[in-house]
Order: structure tokens, then sequence, then C-alpha cells
């Protein structure tokens, strides 16, 4: 939720991701289960995150491995509401981007986002 009360609108997706405990040195596979611009929900199966713990981001949007650091706002049995913690206006474009891919992709518009992701990148 932000700070006003109100969640920011998700975009249900299911996309594989990888992540590492800041202190990890394996990384752990879940997978994206809804996203907004702050944040998303990663499902993890059998896992022991905890609350403000920290972790760093990989997943793959249009053949380009894409990296992002986050913190987990919340868990339950399933896995954890994690914030994303960008670091610069890139780092908000690929959120962005991986929405907007997500969305483009349930409507069928998928050859036009290659053309737009090869662009940006």
């Amino acid at each position: 939720m932000s700070s006003t009360g109100t969640p920011a609108p998700r975009t249900p997706l299911y996309l594989d991701v990888s992540f590492r405990r800041s202190y990890a040195r394996q990384d752990t596979q879940g997978v994206l289960k809804n996203i907004s611009l702050t944040g998303a929900f990663l499902e993890v199966s059998g896992h022991n995150l905890n609350v403000e713990e920290k972790l760093n981001l990989t997943f793959v949007v249009a053949s380009r491995e894409r990296k992002i650091a986050a913190q987990i706002v919340w868990k339950n049995s399933m896995g954890a509401g994690i914030k994303f913690l960008p670091h610069n206006n890139q780092d908000t474009q690929i959120i962005d981007d991986l929405i907007y891919f997500v969305e483009s992709k349930r409507m069928g518009h998928r050859g036009v986002l290659d053309g737009i992701f090869k662009k940006v990148s």
C-alpha cells in the first residue's frame, strides 16, 4: 500500500525470477505473481524470508536479463510482498517496461513490443 492507504494498481503475471538475499551465496528461485510500479508478490515455496530483508531480483524480459533491488514488507506461507527499491530512473523504467510488456503480451502485441525492447536496450 502507498502512504495514502490506496494500493497501487496491480498487473497479474507469472514470471520466474531468481533472487539473492544480501548475505546469501546462492540464488533462490521464485515467481512474481502480480506487480505494480511500487512492488510485487513473490511466491516462494518453503521460504524463510523475513520482513525488512533486502533482496536482489533477477528476471528476463524480451530475452534480456534485468536486475532490481527490493525489500520484503510482509510475508505469509505462500511468499512475500516486496517493495521495489529503485536506485535511479533506469531501475524505475525496468519496472515500468515489465508491466507494459506483460499487459501488451496479454493483448497480443508481442511483435511490436519486441521491437520496442530492442530499441530501448
